[in-house]
This record gives structure tokens, sequence and C-alpha cells, in this order.
């Protein structure tokens, strides 16, 4: 008989409206016919009643009425069998009666049976229901027993979380009730985690439907989606090798990245998925095949395999091991035998190779030494295949072996000439012979499809660094081609080598080593000789790499790029990680130099590869230099356009590089070989230039809390070094380009009109071809530009209307207050102006930003989002743009517009940043300091006072970089004159440039004009009360002071600082009181490392510190600690000074164990603005 749950019952009016709609399944008793309880359930309704009603109240929470309704269903469930209690019932009698715990149980059964009760979950929730009544009597509606209310338990909120044995200290519970609780809330804390666990598996599993499990199986081309498990368990597994093997900060970072799953745990991947093992078994054993966990299952005795899940047990169980291990080896042993025919079957055949080459060798030696008398009547008497092989004219269809034709042809040569002179000799072959090679024709070498200039060709080539105009140079180069020229090259050598061979000088053994080499016909023997070659010397210098670069060269020319492949990369390639640098550099150099002679599937291949391994593997600066310049001349001659985005990559990895000779390179060699053939493939102003504009957008996008100044530097310093091919790109697709003539009467180009380029390659007139045709195009250029515009141009359209509105709007993202953002972008723009001259610079650069420098105090409305002249443009334009020329009408624009900038910037009380920019980077150039001074006075002289303010500020950037006599006669001048305004706050802002002066200035009558003027701010009774004077004079002491004139020092800025110090103790306003102290307590903390004399210290340094102390005991207790400990470390010195030799000026930050503490305390010192609430530990004696 089913039975029925009693708590499966509505106790709500929604529960008894949904109840009917359930299917569920009641049987009545077979002993009655009436419905009755089943046994053991004595409130268990009949399985076929009707839905219940509802015994209770709306107001579940309220125990109003609770007694009747109680006892009506107690007599009702004693008396008939058609009334049920409702579960509210049951939990209103259990709270009612004080049953606790099992209220508890019957609220979990129902949480977990979907069945919240809210008269539990109200009281359970109520902290005032476990708390200790004193004297107050209990609400009306709270439910309680005769016990009265709960013991109090802390401040728990919740039962589940109460803590009976830590709370109740009152002795009215009993301890295995407190652990009766503790070990039911576990045990279910467990049963919810084990349960969520599954069903997380199980979620995991099933995400992937049958369906697409079916299609990925029909179509194995696709590959199926990783699921959630899988991933989890992959994770746990790769983090758990990287722990094994000792790689702990990647399983550090891999961790990070999947903070979402607990790596220490494997029931995290999943509660059912039994742990595989690690990676490396699962490496080791990936071809064999290991039956999977799902395809077995456990099984009991006595189970019926039919009552178990149909996935349980897979359709076809696995093989038994045994049977598997046995099949294994089988396999295994069939391979090796196997392995052990093939074995003997090489060593055969290796035995016959032997044999063979030892009988060609023997043949060889027969027919190449006949008699001469005999030669002729011998070569008649050959076989047919003899003849047939070595008729062919090897320069016509070249043999597998490139050098074989030389031996081959002397003994085939009667007949292979079809007409001998009529003075051939039987007696003299030789002759014959020379005459044959000398007749050949020159050898081809493969010609790139490439434009190149012949001007740019022969710059780009120079960089190979051959010699051929010493006499040992014009040996090498030129390279014997018959006996008798070797004769007389080993009579020329052979004095020079004797005599130096022991000495070191082997450079001398090159030529004959070289000619050698090309006439040699043994491939290996030429093999060996290339190898002397290439180890020759052990470090070889420059001037002897020089040597054997220009021998490879004159072997190249000779033999061909089919034996240049063949012979000498190999030799090359195996000095590649040599262990001398000098000899990986040997090879970096060779890789250039040979470049022109290889075959342009090679050169675009193999070598290229070799270069850029080098480039990225090899750690010395030198080699990797020579590896940038040859890379450079391999991008000259490549013509494949697939490899463009390699090259590309490869100026970036070059550009990225620590050493300054090797990014040198890439701007003199690599960078402009390259921008030629990207201008060859149309894809400079496509795809080079944007690419590069686009990694500086995202660099600036990420470097909003900071910016990588270095990167952004390799990306403007590749625009810059792209200027010049791009100027030329305008120039050659220009409309009136086809028309350019050159005549008798150009006009020359005049020094200064192009920046100076970092090497020839970045001269226009090489780019373009002349210098002639370069001035030709200019005249024509100009007059374009400035008659008949720029229409169908669209060279030039792309640079005026896609590349500068971006770059400007760049410009107005970057940093202001990065100098050295706006240096490189402001010299970017003055190459860029520069490049492309005045006319076009004013007709197209400066329109575009004055458009959007509009000088309006609209511009400046920061709230509005509409700041422009706040930022980085005003610099850059002013620096970069306004600079580019320097005649009068250029200066005077200059002029006006950093005069309008600082009007309007002051007028509207906006930052002052973008014009303290243009006045430090004007300001590196002492060319531009009467300019700035002349734009400072107009400020001076303003009627208004923020223009006067911003004035005296600008004052103080400037007088660092110009020289005394202009400040003496333009910069004090103008200061005293601003110190007598009539507008107090004109005269503070002079206070920090007076301040400098004293800093930077050695002339003794300027700096006493200084100090008598600080001395009136300071002494002048109007002067007395001024509160924001007073805090920029010590400010600009504070900052001044440890690199001001001792005596300054020491006579000045204590002795007043000390009256400040005083004169503060009786200042009744708390606020400037605090102000004031603060900027004192900075001032003396900065000049606690100068050395003070003792008078001054006792006079005025320790009474200053004194009165500073007093200050701080009331406003700040954290500054009196330091204060303290300063004056206990003065007086220390001051007593020690007077029982020993003084010797000379002493450091009051200074301890008695000399530097190593006074670091310590100037250390602790600066923890005052980060860690306030730890300075009165700061002192403290370790114990």
């Amino acid at each position: 008989m089913a039975s029925v749950n009693p708590f499966n019952l509505s106790d709500s009016e929604e529960e008894a409206e949904r109840r009917p709609k359930e299917t569920i399944h009641r049987e009545r008793s077979p002993s009655e016919g009436a419905p009755g309880p089943p046994p053991g359930n004595p409130f268990s309704p009949p399985a076929d009643a009707e839905p219940p009603t509802l015994l209770l109240s709306s107001n579940r929470t309220s125990p109003s009425g609770e007694g009747s309704v109680s006892v009506a269903a107690t007599s009702a469930m004693a008396g008939t069998a058609e009334t049920r209690i409702s579960v509210d019932g049951i939990a209103a009698q259990l709270l009612r009666d004080q049953y606790i715990l099992t209220a508890l149980e019957f609220h979990t059964e129902l949480l977990e049976a979907g069945r919240e009760l809210p008269r539990l979950r109200d009281y359970f929730s109520n902290p005032g229901n476990f708390e200790r009544q004193s004297g107050t009597p209990p609400a009306k509606d709270q439910v309680l027993g005769p016990g009265g209310p709960l013991h109090r338990a802390g401040s728990i909120s919740t039962l589940d979380s109460l803590d009976f044995a830590r709370y109740s200290d009152d002795g009215n519970r009993e301890s295995d009730e407190r652990v009766a609780v503790l070990e039911f809330e576990l045990r279910k804390a467990k049963e919810t985690i084990q349960a969520l666990r599954a069903n997380l598996t199980q979620a995991a599993e099933s995400e992937v439907t049958s369906q697409e499990r079916k299609n990925f199986k029909s179509s194995p081309e696709i590959q199926e989606p990783i699921r959630p498990l899988e991933k989890r368990a992959l994770n746990f597994l790769v983090n758990e090798y990287l722990l094994k093997h000792d790689h702990k900060l990647s399983s550090i970072t891999f961790s990070d990245e999947n903070d979402d799953q607990d790596f220490e745990l494997w029931d995290d991947v999943g509660l059912n998925i039994p742990k595989p093992p690690d990676l490396l078994h699962l490496y080791r054993n990936c071809g064999v095949s290991v039956p999977s966990p799902r395809d077995t299952v456990d099984v009991s005795v006595g189970v019926d395999f039919g009552d178990l899940p149909g996935n349980c047990i897979a359709q076809d169980p696995p093989k038994k091991p045994d049977l598997l291990h046995q099949q294994q080896t089988e396999v295994v042993q069939e391979l090796e035998y196997q392995i052990s025919l093939l074995t003997n079957e090489k060593q055969s055949l290796a035995e016959q190779i032997k044999k063979l080459q030892s009988e060609i060798q023997t043949l060889k030696r027969t027919v190449s030494s006949p008699p001469p008398a005999t030669l002729d009547l011998g070569s008649h008497n050959i076989s047919n295949s003899t003849t047939t092989t070595s008729s062919m004219d090897p320069l016509a269809v070249p043999p597998t072996d490139n050098g074989q034709y030389l031996d081959i042809r002397r003994v085939s040569e009667p007949e292979t000439n079809p007409d001998p002179p009529s003075s051939q000799n039987i007696s003299h072959p030789h002759p014959q012979s020379h005459n044959k090679l000398k007749s050949r024709p020159p050898v081809q070498f493969d010609q790139p499809n490439r434009k190149l200039s012949p001007a740019f060709q022969q710059a780009l080539l120079s960089f190979c660094r051959m010699c051929s105009d010493s006499r040992l140079g014009a040996e090498v180069s030129c390279i014997a081609d018959s006996e008798e020229s070797v004769m007389l090259m080993l009579g020329r050598c052979l004095p020079h080598i004797v005599p130096n061979v022991l000495l070191a000088k082997r450079e001398e053994l090159i030529p004959l080593i070289l000619c050698t080499a090309c006439l040699h016909p043994e491939p290996k023997e030429r093999d060996q000789l290339l190898h002397i070659l290439f180890n020759l010397i052990k470090r070889p210098d420059d001037e002897q790499r020089q040597m054997i670069l220009t021998g490879c060269v004159a072997f190249a020319r000779h033999v061909g790029p089919t034996r240049v492949e063949a012979e000498l990369l190999p030799q090359c390639w195996e000095q590649i990680n040599h262990k001398y640098p000098e000899r990986r550099l040997l090879v970096a150099e060779s890789c250039g130099a040979l470049a022109p002679y290889l075959p342009k599937e090679i050169r675009s291949s193999l070598v290229l590869s070799m270069l850029q391994q080098m480039l990225a593997e090899d750690k010395a600066d030198m080699v990797r230099e020579a590896v940038v310049k040859s890379l450079g001349i391999i991008m000259g001659y490549i013509d494949d356009p697939d490899k463009y985005s390699q090259g590309f990559e490869l100026m970036l990895l070059s550009l990225g590089d620590p050493s300054e000779r090797v990014v040198s390179a890439v701007h003199q060699v690599f960078i402009p070989a390259f921008a030629a053939w990207t201008t060859e493939l149309g894809t400079l102003q496509t795809a080079l230039i944007p690419s590069l504009l686009a990694r500086i957008e995202k660099l600036l996008m990420q470097g909003e809390h900071g910016l990588d100044e270095h990167k952004l530097h390799v990306f403007l310093s590749a625009l810059q070094s792209l200027t010049p091919p791009l100027f030329a790109v305008v120039l050659q697709n220009a409309p009136f380009t086809s028309s350019a003539k050159l005549t008798g009467d150009i006009s020359a180009i005049e020094v200064t009109r192009f920046p100076r380029p970092a090497s020839p390659l970045q001269d226009v007139a090489t780019i373009i071809g002349s210098r002639e045709m370069l001035s030709a195009l200019l005249l024509l250029y100009d007059y374009q530009l400035e008659h008949e515009g720029t229409t169908g141009w669209d060279s030039l359209l792309w640079v005026v209307n896609q590349l500068l509105p971006q770059l400007i709007e760049i410009v107005g993202r970057i940093n202001v207050t990065s100098s050295t953002c706006v240096h490189e972008f402001s010299r970017f723009f003055w190459r860029l102006c520069r490049t492309f001259g005045k006319i076009f610079t004013n007709t197209k650069v400066k329109p575009q930003f004055q458009e959007i420098l509009r000088l309006s105090e609209e511009n400046v409305d920061v709230s509005a989002g509409n700041d422009i002249l706040t930022k980085a443009t005003v610099p850059i334009y002013a620096t970069g743009v306004l600079t580019c020329y320097n005649q009068d009408e250029d200066r005077k624009l200059l002029v006006g517009f950093l005069e309008d900038v600082m009007t309007t910037l002051s007028l509207s009380h906006a930052p002052l940043d973008s014009l303290k920019a243009s006045f430090v980077e004007l300001g590196a150039n002492p060319v531009y300091h009467e300019l700035l001074l002349t734009v400072l006075w107009y400020g001076v002289v303003h009627t208004s006072a923020l223009v006067r303010c911003t004035a005296a500020r600008m004052f103080e950037l400037l007088v660092k970089g110009v020289n005394e006599t202009l400040v003496a006669q333009r910069v004090v001048p103008a200061l005293i004159t601003l110190s007598s305004d009539p507008e107090i706050s004109v005269r503070i802002s002079t206070i920090p440039a007076f301040g400098t002066i004293m800093e930077t200035v050695t002339q003794k009558e300027l700096l006493e004009r200084v100090k008598m003027q600080l001395a009136s701010f300071l002494e002048d009774p109007q002067y007395h009360d001024q509160h924001s004077l007073h805090m920029e004079i010590i400010r600009t002491f504070g900052r001044v002071g440890p690199n001001a004139e001792p005596r300054f020092r020491d006579e000045f800025v204590l002795p007043h600082l000390h009256k400040l110090a005083l004169a503060n103790n009786s200042q009744t306003v708390e606020s400037k009181r605090i102000d004031i102290a603060t900027q004192l307590f900075e001032a003396y903390s900065a000049l606690s490392c100068c050395f003070i004399s003792e008078e001054v210290m006792v006079n005025h340094f320790l009474p200053g510190l004194r009165c500073l102390r007093a200050d701080m005991e009331q406003l700040s207790p954290e500054h009196e600690v330091i204060l303290s400990s300063m004056i206990k470390e003065c007086e220390i010195k001051v007593e020690n000074r007077g029982m020993a030799d003084a010797q000379g000026s002493m450091s009051i930050a200074s301890s008695l164990v000399g530097e190593d503490a006074k670091t310590k305390f100037l250390s602790k010192m600066g923890q005052l603005t980060t860690s306030g609430a730890m300075l009165a530990n700061v002192f403290q004696r370790k114990k």
C-alpha cells in the first residue's frame, strides 16, 4: 500500500487550488471500505479524501485562536477519518510547546521538499525569538511556550549559524543538545554540497545534446566544442603538471585566469568523475587504446542488469587487460623484426655504395692523368655511353653537381668542340682549355622583379662593406679561371703567405683557398676548403671579416647561384650558433653580402629564416646589428608579396631591441629598404603606416593609467623614418611627374630644405634617383600646391584627408603632462612639415590645427567637454608646426599664438598644463628664449591680474634654462615689476620664480636683489596677515633651500622659518595654524638633510623645531613624534661636537651609525603621507 507523506498537505490557499490538479496515486485500505490512515502514519489522511479545508486564519504568524484550532484538529483526528490537520497547525503546536529542534527539523524537511512554511521561516529568521528577555513581557504575536523565551545567543541572527558551545554560558542546555544541533547543521551542509556537485556534473555532461554529438560523429572534420566539465578537468591536470615541474609562477597565473575553480580539490571538477592519470602518463599512452571509465560499471552479485539505467553498461565491453597486453606485445615484436630487416638491407646498400665510389675514383684517376701525346687518341676510343654523357655542354644543361663540368670537359673537349682552331696541337691541351673557359657566356643571376633606382640599389649594397682597393683585395676579387692563372696567383701570393702564416696573418691564405675552391673538381674537397675559409681565423676582426666577405662575393660571382646555395650557405648555417660572437657576426654579414647572388626562393625563405632566428636569439648587440643590416639588404631584393607580414613583424621586433645600435641600424637600413618594397607593392599608405597608427591608438587606449612611453617612442620613430619614403611616393605619383624633364638650368636644392637624413637610404634624392630629378620635381611640386591644388593627386590627398586628421586626433589624446610624449610628437610633426615643405605646412597643416584650436573661452569649457586648449594639441602645434620655419612672420605667428593661449587660459581659470608644456619644450632650445621672454612681458603688462599671475608663474619654468645675463636683464626686472603689482595675488605668484633664481643663479648682485625682495615680503607690515603669501614662501623655501647657496640658507632661509614658526604659535585661527604648521613640517623635513653649522642649528634650527612641535602637540600628535625625534638627534649632535673636534658640517638626519641610519630615518619620514596612524611607532626601538 502506498503511504502518503503527512507533510505533503497544503498550507495555503494557493496550494489548495493547485492540489486537485496533481495526479497522486492513492489506495484505500484493503480491510476497510472507508478510507483510513495507513499503519505507522497516524497523521496520514485518507488517500482519496477531498482537498483539505483551511483550518487557520490568513494571519499565520499570529497565535490568536490557535488553541481552539489545535483542539479541533486533535479531536477531529481522533474521532473521524475525514478531518485533516494542516501543516501550519503542526508547526504552531511545536513552537507553542517549545519543541524547537523538532520544529527546525520539520522546517528543513519542508525546505527540501520545496514547500516553505511562512510561520517557520519567520520564526527562525527572527533573532528576537532567541534573545533573553529581562523584565519585559513577551509580545502578543510571539509564539512562546511555558518556558518563556529562549536564552540569548549573542549577536547570531539565525539558528542556522547558532553556536551554542560558544554563546550559551547560562548552563540551561545540555552539551549533547548543542552537539546535536551542530552535527545536524554539518550533515545538512554536506548533503547540500553533494547534491549540488552531482547536479553540476550532470548538467555539464548533458550540455551537448545527443543530436549534436551525432553530427560531430558523422562529420569528423567538425571538432566537438569543449564542455565545461572537460575544461575543468583539463585545467586541473595542467595546473597539476605545472606544480610538479616547478613552474610555480605559471601555475599562479593560470589559477588567477581560472579563478572560478578550486585547483586543490579534484571533487570541484565533478563529484562523480574519477580522476584520470597526469598529463605525462596521458602523453606516453596517447597511442594505446585505454578503455574509458565511461565504458565500465561496477556490478554487484544478484543485481539484474535490466534494472540498471540504460547508459550505465557499455554496448561493447572492453577487452581483458591480458588479451590487450598480449596483442600489443605481438605488434611490438613484429615491428622489431621489420626494423632488423631494414637495418641489414641498409648495411648492404652502404657497402655497395662504397664499392661504387672506389671504382669511380679509380676511373677518374685513370681518365684525368693520361700523357699529353695520347690524350686525343684516347678520347676517340671512349665508349658511346661515356661520350654521350660527357659531350653535353655543361653551361647549356647544368648537371646535378655544378662543379663536375671542369673535369669532364677536359676529357671530352675534342668532341665537344665541333670547329677547333687550326692552331690546336695535341701536345698543348691547356691553352685550348683556357680558350674554352674564356669563351663561355657570363653567369646569369636571378633578377628580382623590382623597380629600385640604380642610386638606391648602389647605396643599399654599400652596406655590404667589401674591399677591393688594396693589393690583397684586388687579388681576392680577381678569381683565376684557368690552371695557368692559378699558377700565377700562387706565384704572387706565396711570398706573402710563407712569412705571415705563422704570425696569425691568415687572411693572406684567402685568395689561394677561394681559387682552389672554385676550380677544384671534387665537391668534398671544395666543401672542406670553404670550411677552412670560414674557420680560418678563430675570432676575425673587422678587417679580416671584410676580406672574407670580399672573397665570398667573388666566389659567388664566379660559380653562380646554384653552387652558392649548395656550398656557401651550409657553411653559414654551421656557424649560426658558434660560441664566438665574431664568427656569428661573419655569418650575419655573409647573408647580406650574398643576397644578390642567391636564388630568389632561397633568398626569401632559408636566408630570411636564418636571420630571423639570429635576431630573436643572439645575445651580442653587434651580431643583431649586422643581422638587421642584412635583413635590410634582403628586403631590397625580395619580391614575394606574401613575405610582407613577416617583414613587418621583423621591423617591430628589431625596433623593440634593447640595444641602441641595433635600433639605429633599423632606421638606417631596414626601414628604408622595407618602405621601398612596400612602395612597389602599393601598401605604404594602405597597410604599413595605418598599422603603426593603429598600434599607437591602441597603446593610448591601454595606457590611460600609465602609458608605455618606450613603445610610443618605437612607433613614432618608425613613422619618422617612413616620412621620406612617403614624400617620395607623393612626388612619384603626382600629376606632373610624367612631364618632369632634366635640363641644364635646374637650380640646386637648398641644404636646409629637408631634415638631415639618418642614412643615405633616407635621403629623398637617393630614393628618387638623383638630386637633379628631385630638384625638378620639387619645383613642379611647389607650383602645383600654390597654383593648381591637389585635384586628382590621390597620394597627397591621402596625407591631407586621412593621415593628418588621424594624427591630430591622436595628439589630443596623449597626456599633456608627459614631457616625453609631447617631445616625441613635436619632433615627428617638425620632420613631417619640413619634409613636405613650407607651402604644404601653411596651406594644409596649419589650417587643420587652427580649425580645432579656435582661441575663445568656449574652447576651454572643461565642463562641456570642449577643453582642447588644455590638451597636448597646443604644445605640439606650437613646438612641432610653428617652429618649422624661422622667418619673421613665423616667429610673429608663434608669439601671437602663445600670447592668445596664455590670455584665454588665464581668463577662463583653466589649467595651465598645455602652456607649461609649450614653455618647457621651447625653453630647451636657447634660440627661443628671447621669444618666450617677449611673450611673458606681454603678460606682465596685461590689464588683467589673472594674466599677470600666469606670466609670473611661467617665469619659474624659464629661469632654469636661460643664461644669467638674460635673467639679470629681462627676468628679474619683470619680476620686480610684478612684485609691486596692486593685486596681492600677482605679488604672491612671483615668489616661486624668485626662489628658483636663488637656486640657480650665482651672481652675488642678482642674489642680493632677489633676497631684498623676499625680505620685503617677510618684513613689510602689510604682509603680516597674508596667509597665502606665508604659505607660498614656506613652500618655496622647502623646495629651493637644499640646493641654494649655503650662506643664503643659513643667513636668510632658516632665520625666517624660525620667525614664521614662532609667529604661528600665536595664530588664533586653527585652520590657518594647521596649514602653516604642515608647510613648515615639510620645509624642515627637506632642510634636515643639509649641512648646517652649529651656531645656526642652536640659534635658529632647533628653536624653530621646538616652536613647530608646540603646534603639532595640539594639532597633529603623529607629527609631534617625528619632530621630537628630530630635536633629540640635533641635540645629540650638538653635544658630540662640543666633546670632539668638528668634522665639517653635519646632517641632522644622520645618526651615530652613519649614512645607513640616515637613509632609514628618511625612509621613515617618507611614511608620513601614507601611514599617519603608524607614525607613533616609527621611531620605537625594536625589541
